[in-house]
């Protein structure tokens, strides 16, 4: 009991109060559901708190931070909340509780905000598309996206689609990605590691060789940036807000260290 004690008691407050955050909100998503469809209630707290596309109906701001705290998977909260709590330790001790929070939401949020960047980028040529086809019934720009409606829906003859059916697959496709967990504010926290402490020396589970921190920081966000810019099929891991909480990162270390803030 005592040992038990002593090892939550030795995880620093907004690690700690983080993870618990984390966790709660994982449970109360296994939970609520069950507990609501008793009385025919759809309850999909992953849909509700999740970042959506800033196009779509069921997007708002608040979900720029909500998203964060809501995981799909038990290895999806398990590997962020050990990564929160090998790195995050460090650093709150290092930076202090303030400094250490307001680190963790700025890459959050900063991963939001790059994820909506290339939401845009991506999707945004189709919805111009689809809404041209609607209003003027040319289809000629929704053509030209074909092969990436082809990506997600099954659509045999596109050009024969009617006004109704174009509006809800306009529908459809804005409500269609869903962004959650930790992993940009993590990716963050890995920045912040591997610039503080380069020397340290990480290892990889299935690459059991000691790695100076800023070469694995380093190694993981050329691999983001592959796997970002490949978009391989099958793959639902937001990439680019990996490196939007790595990118909000530096720009917020070089901030603090302009003003002098060590």
């Amino acid at each position: 009991m005592s040992s038990r004690s002593s090892f939550f008691g030795s995880i620093p407050v907004i690690v700690k109060n983080l993870i618990l955050i984390n966790v709660i909100l994982w449970l109360a998503t296994l939970v609520l559901p069950r507990f609501f469809l008793r009385w025919g209630i759809n309850v999909d707290l992953n849909d509700i708190l999740g970042m959506h596309y800033w196009a779509s109906d069921q997007f708002n701001p608040a979900q720029l931070i909500t998203y964060m705290f809501m995981h799909g998977s038990f290895e999806h909260i398990f590997f962020n909340m050990f990564a929160l709590f090998m790195f995050g330790a460090v650093l709150e001790q290092f930076w202090g509780p303030k400094r250490f929070m307001i680190y963790y939401l700025v890459t959050g949020v900063g991963a939001a905000l790059v994820q909506q960047l290339f939401w845009t980028i991506e999707y945004q040529p189709v919805v111009n598309a689809l809404t041209e086809a609607i209003e003027t019934g040319s289809k000629e720009a929704l053509l030209l996206q074909e092969n990436l409606l082809s990506r997600f829906f099954r659509i045999n003859d596109l050009a024969a689609l009617d006004t109704t059916s174009l509006i809800e697959l306009k529908h459809l496709f804005v409500n269609l990605p869903v962004t959650i967990g930790a992993s940009g504010a993590i990716f963050g926290l890995l920045l912040a590691f591997g610039w503080l402490f380069p020397d340290a020396k990480l290892m990889i589970i299935f690459f059991p060789i000691p790695i100076r921190a800023r070469i694995f920081v380093l190694m993981y966000a050329v691999a983001e940036l592959f796997l970002g810019v490949a978009s391989f099929t099958g793959d639902n891991v937001a990439h680019f807000a990996h490196l939007g909480g790595m990118l909000f990162g530096i720009f917020l270390i070089l901030y603090w260290k302009k003003k002098g803030v060590h």
